[in-house]
């Protein structure tokens, strides 16, 4: 008995505890990895389904957690909700004469009730969009004492966590490559928000002070239209502000926004948003598989690599169609998992870049990943624009455990809480706990 007991102690003492708050875009370290017994993994419309509540209007942002608060933006229309394209790669753009109005809405963790809504903005939207991009496609972000809704053709609005706003800034709205809308979603790093802004006429960086939204430093960018979220890296002692463009990764001094360094070699669209792990900066973007880099910190000037080199003094390794477009990279222990937008899977050594697991297919039956893909106990997860989410074994071979589905589309990035899983679909918000 005595032993049980201590073997139980042992037991308890080893687990990891809940991942407690996510207050950004795949969560607080931006990597998509959580913790927690109860997540599940498995689940439907009904099954493991602790509450499903209906957004009104729609977006592409995900959820944000801190507490006993969900929050996550929203553009609502006039009329009924248009239909999702999926399926292939549709071009073109549409535009509306509607009146939205732009929200942020905060929901109560155990119940899945609106506590409250705010609305930053009423009006006609001023750009159009992609056939599969929203009005409301930049995620939130919190410090736990204020959240900050930011919609690139609006402004940014900071509301304390009653919904009361604080401040609001507003910036001219900018036209975006072939009328596709924005997407980039903004960072907070102690008492600073950076905001990145490429779009075909005026692209920028800036930083602003959290507390009264006062512009501390502004630079011009070099870039057209983009939709990659900028991603705070602290190495070696250094803190860099790194972006990712059409032209060239940059890194900048988060303090007065000079360049530290920077590397071409990125093209076509960009989504993607860096990401660190084992003391190296791992980005990249390109159309149809476009390079991956693992940077080296203490960077200085241009790193790019000469010729058709694949490394140098500060990159470790590249993979020369190593990155996807939409989905980020998610880094398990020393493997890096690529989810790649049309259904492929691919996975590399960290640390080394060396080929792990080879490209696999899965079938997706024409339907698209743009959802980042998260970890948890042992499992890796990928969400299509289907609803259906690939559940694999965290493991060094592809294994395919299972596949929830919850029919209908999801393109945004789930979040991960206090034991949840929360998955914004088109038409809702759940909340997914295993009831085990």
């Amino acid at each position: 008995m005595k032993r049980c007991l201590l073997g139980l102690c042992l037991t308890v003492s080893l687990m990891a505890a809940d991942t407690e708050n996510w207050p950004q875009y795949r969560g607080a370290n931006s990597d998509g990895l959580g913790e927690g017994a109860t997540l599940p993994e498995t689940w439907s419309e009904t099954e493991n389904v602790v509450w499903k509540t209906k957004v009104p209007g729609w977006g592409w942002s995900s959820p944000i957690v801190w507490g006993d608060k969900i929050f996550v933006t929203s553009a609502v229309g006039e009329k009924e909700l248009p239909t999702p394209i999926l399926g292939g790669y549709p071009g073109g753009h549409v535009g509306t004469s509607e009146v939205h109005r732009w929200m942020l809405y905060c929901l109560d963790f155990e119940t899945g009730k609106i506590l409250w809504e705010f609305e930053a903005h009423q009006g006609i939207p001023p750009q159009m969009r992609h056939p599969r991009n929203s009005f409301a496609s930049e995620t939130p972000v919190t410090d736990g004492g204020r959240v900050y809704a930011w919609f690139a053709n609006i402004g940014l609005f900071c509301c304390d966590m009653n919904g009361r706003k604080l401040w609001e800034r507003r910036w001219p709205s900018y036209p975006m490559r072939d009328g596709w809308n924005t997407g980039t979603s903004p960072v907070l790093h102690g008492d600073r928000i950076f905001i990145q802004n490429d779009n075909e006429q005026e692209s920028f960086l800036e930083t602003l002070d959290k507390l009264t939204g006062k512009t501390l430093w502004r630079v011009a960018r070099e870039e057209r239209s983009t939709w990659s979220t900028p991603y705070v890296w602290e190495s070696g002692g250094r803190t860099e502000l790194v972006t990712i463009g059409m032209n060239k990764i940059r890194s900048y001094a988060p303090e007065d926004g000079r360049v530290i360094w920077e590397l071409s070699g990125t093209a076509g669209l960009v989504s993607q948003t860096p990401l660190s792990k084992h003391g190296l900066l791992y980005a990249g973007a390109g159309y149809h598989y476009g390079p991956l880099y693992a940077i080296r910190p203490g960077a200085q000037g241009d790193i790019t690599p000469a010729g058709d080199a694949t490394g140098s003094k500060f990159i470790a390794w590249s993979q020369k169609r190593g990155s996807s477009i939409h989905p980020g990279y998610l880094i398990s222990g020393e493997r890096l998992f690529v989810c790649y937008d049309s259904g492929l899977l691919g996975c590399f050594n960290a640390k080394t870049g060396e080929e792990i697991i080879a490209k696999q297919r899965m079938n997706t039956k024409g339907g698209r990943f743009y959802a980042s893909p998260w970890a948890y106990n042992g499992r890796v997860f990928m969400l299509n624009e289907s609803g259906d989410t690939w559940v694999i074994e965290d493991a060094s071979e592809y294994k395919l455990v299972r596949k929830n589905s919850l029919g209908d589309t999801a393109w945004a990035t789930p979040a991960i809480a206090r034991g949840s899983l929360f998955i914004r679909t088109y038409s809702a918000l759940f909340r997914l706990q295993s009831k085990k």
